[in-house]
Formats: structure tokens, C-alpha cells, sequence
């Protein structure tokens, strides 16, 4: 039997925007006052002449929203959502701790994180228990080198790439 949520709860969700949309769509959403998250990452960006700062999106063609059944069809409708991130089906809906540790991963400045799609083996669970990542929880997929680690998002079917020391990490 299958659970009947009601029409007025709230869960996260990701959506394939447009390419190149992830701001104006966010900005759409929030002019409709749908809740969104932009993870947004600053990069040095070098020009043939000069070299400038801007903010990207951590994963591009993403965008996260807050919303209810009500208003599920309302994001569809929006100039530069294409799709619901499926999963069984359904719109995948992302827990809100995931949501917080993209949010505490961001405000790490002196981090540089790196999103990869690539399809990685489920490995075991791991807790980041000093420095600023503290309390994080997820599946190790791979080490790169020797201060880099993989963390599964399950309901994105990506991982993020975060600078973590090694030694800074425990297995659950």
C-alpha cells in the first residue's frame, strides 16, 4: 500500500534546466516564491586579456526546489526547467540533509569542490570528523591523491569531490 503524502508538504527536488539557465531559472522559480538552491562555486576565469572571478554553478544544468504537489507542475511550466531528476519513475525527492551539506561543503572557501558524473562503485560509509567538513556523512567512492575525496549524493547519481585529509576521516 503505498504512503499518501499531502498536497501541502514540502520536499527538495532536483531539476534539468537548460543549458546555461541555472541563475534565470532560479530567478524565475523565486519570483513565483518557490523555495530554490543554486549551489554556486567562485572560479578564476582567464580571458585572453584578463583573468576574473565568477560564480558558477557547482552542477551544471541542475537546480534544486522546494515544492509542494501543489506547485509541482507550476516549476514544469517555468521558460527553462526541462525535467523532474527521475528515479523509479517518480521526481526524486532529496533529502534535506543532503541539501545542508551541499550548503555547509559551499561555505568552505578554501575548498575547491568538484562535481563528476562518472558512476562510481558503492563503497563503504565514511564521516569527516575534524576540519571544516566536520559531521559529514556518505559513501567513500574513491580517493584522489591524497587530500581529495569522492561522497556519493545518492538521489543525484553524482558524487561531489571535496579536499579532505585523509587522516580526517573515519569508516562507520
Amino acid at each position: 500500500m503505498e504512503k499518501i503524502i499531502p498536497a501541502n508538504s514540502y520536499f527538495w527536488h532536483a531539476v534539468y534546466v537548460k543549458s546555461r539557465t541555472e541563475k534565470k531559472a532560479q530567478t524565475e522559480l523565486q519570483i513565483q516564491e518557490i523555495e530554490t538552491f543554486l549551489p554556486l562555486q567562485r572560479k578564476l576565469r582567464q580571458w585572453s586579456d584578463r583573468k576574473k572571478w565568477v560564480e558558477t554553478p557547482l552542477i551544471s544544468g541542475y537546480l534544486f526546489v522546494k515544492a509542494s504537489r501543489k506547485e509541482y507542475d507550476q516549476v514544469l511550466q517555468s521558460n527553462y526547467v526541462v525535467s523532474y531528476v527521475r528515479f523509479e519513475g517518480k521526481a526524486a525527492i532529496v533529502p534535506d540533509y543532503q541539501i545542508e551539506y551541499l550548503k555547509l561543503m559551499l561555505k568552505q572557501d578554501n575548498s575547491e569542490i568538484e562535481i563528476t558524473r562518472e558512476k562510481l562503485k558503492p563503497g563503504q560509509m565514511i564521516e569527516v570528523v575534524a576540519g571544516p567538513l566536520i559531521g559529514l556523512k556518505g559513501k567513500l567512492q574513491k580517493m584522489k591523491g591524497k587530500n581529495k575525496v569522492a561522497i556519493e549524493l545518492e538521489q543525484l547519481g553524482c558524487s561531489a569531490l571535496v579536499e579532505i585529509l585523509a587522516e580526517d576521516i573515519v569508516v562507520l
